[in-house]
């Protein structure tokens, strides 16, 4: 009786063991995700955007347990892509979010130190220039600029707070916001890596 007792025991764990393999097995054939580890320490979530969110006093983690990348930026140096809408004389021209809630379309110009934005664009946001620059545009022309400050700029979860924008003919995004990230442009996406 006893080496029945363990000889169903032996086949239960087998079975169970099998089990576990032929679920494994189809997840993997049927193209079914694979578990993904985690890439940081510590306790939070990461939103669509790609931006890490610091839950440790939710989980009660000390403060000293905590990574300090999470401390200082709150943000993994994880790529956030922005879709190409299209291009215009082969300018990529992308989704920009103004203020964290006014979407504008923006050609992403690689040459433009300062971001324009239109006088429209301008009105929408109730921005109130608040003094005049001087640029040099790609003609070689001399061209004085009113000057506003916008809250922020952003693109998926690349983003600067607190920017000076020029306000002129054309929305061109410039390196005043890439100029903080590692940027590469792709076919359909522009990728964007904090530094």
């Amino acid at each position: 009786m006893q080496m029945k007792e363990v000889m169903k025991s032996f086949l239960t764990v087998f079975i169970w063991i099998t089990g576990v393999t032929l679920v494994h097995s189809d997840a993997i054939n049927y193209g079914m995700p694979a578990a993904i580890a985690q890439d940081a320490e510590g306790c939070f979530m990461v939103n669509s955007s790609g931006e890490v969110i610091n839950l440790s006093s939710l989980c009660g983690v000390p403060a000293s347990e905590v990574p300090a990348n999470l401390l200082t930026t709150g943000v993994s140096p994880r790529v956030v892509q922005a879709k190409i809408k299209r291009r215009q004389a082969g300018t990529p021209v992308i989704d920009v979010t103004f203020n964290g809630k006014q979407k504008f379309e923006m050609l992403l110009d690689t040459g433009a130190t300062q971001t324009t934005i239109t006088s429209e664009m301008a009105k929408a946001l109730n921005l109130v220039p608040v003094g005049t620059a001087t640029a040099h545009i790609a003609s070689g022309e001399t061209v004085k600029f009113p000057i506003g400050r916008v809250d922020s700029m952003g693109v998926g979860g690349a983003v600067i707070n607190n920017s000076m924008v020029l306000i002129g003919a054309f929305p061109l995004l410039g390196q005043n916001f890439f100029g903080r990230y590692d940027m590469t442009i792709k076919r359909d996406v522009v990728e964007f890596q904090p530094q």
